[in-house]
């Protein structure tokens, strides 16, 4: 009796390894997407963006070559409001901090950088660790922005995927327009792949 039972339960507890196991290969959980929001979906991240906010995807044909997928806010013509994908954006990144420093340089000249802060995404467990940016900028009014001098909030999320394949991910919003708990909702809704 007592041999049948330790086949028995050695047999349960290698199904149960097996199980986690797969379960860990297919990665983590996905990012918290608030409620009305919608998501951007690429072949290393996803992002939600806030649809209820007026955010809409735009096309592949009308967005820039180096935008993997972008959901922007027009209002009387102008776009107030983008959230971009970047994938593969610079070469010899190899993990996070690479990448938010490739990342930081985009940002511009006359940018007010704030904190640079670790962060743990959604996702597979070997491309968790990003780092998040955030800062503000002015509106040149040019290329369909806000009137020039308008004040602007943005935040970069950069790392690297589960393939060392860098990713930056931005929202740039008319300052106020975004409040800082949808600034962190925007970072908790993203997985990486």
């Amino acid at each position: 009796m007592t041999l049948k039972k330790s086949k028995a339960f050695g047999a349960a507890a290698v199904a149960v390894l097996a199980l986690t196991l797969l379960g860990g290969c297919g990665g983590g959980d996905a990012g918290a997407v608030p409620e009305g929001w919608g998501t951007l979906d690429t072949k290393s991240v996803s992002v939600g963006y806030p649809k209820s906010e007026g955010y809409a995807p735009q096309p592949a044909a009308e967005r820039s070559e180096a935008n993997a997928a972008v959901a922007l806010k027009e209002e009387k013509g102008l776009r107030t409001g983008m959230v971009s994908v970047q994938l593969d954006f610079a070469t010899g990144v190899g993990d996070a901090d690479e990448a938010a420093a490739a990342a930081g340089a985009g940002i511009g000249l006359g940018a007010t950088r704030g904190a640079t802060t670790d962060v743990r995404l959604a996702g597979e467990e070997s491309a968790r660790e990003a780092r998040r940016i955030d800062y503000e900028f002015t509106s040149t009014g040019e290329e369909s922005t806000p009137v020039k001098g308008t004040r602007m909030t943005g935040v970069v999320v950069a790392g690297v995927d589960s393939k060392d394949v860098p990713f930056a991910i931005r929202v740039n919003a008319v300052k106020g327009a975004l409040s800082p708990a949808d600034l962190d909702a925007f970072v908790d809704s993203i997985t990486v792949k």
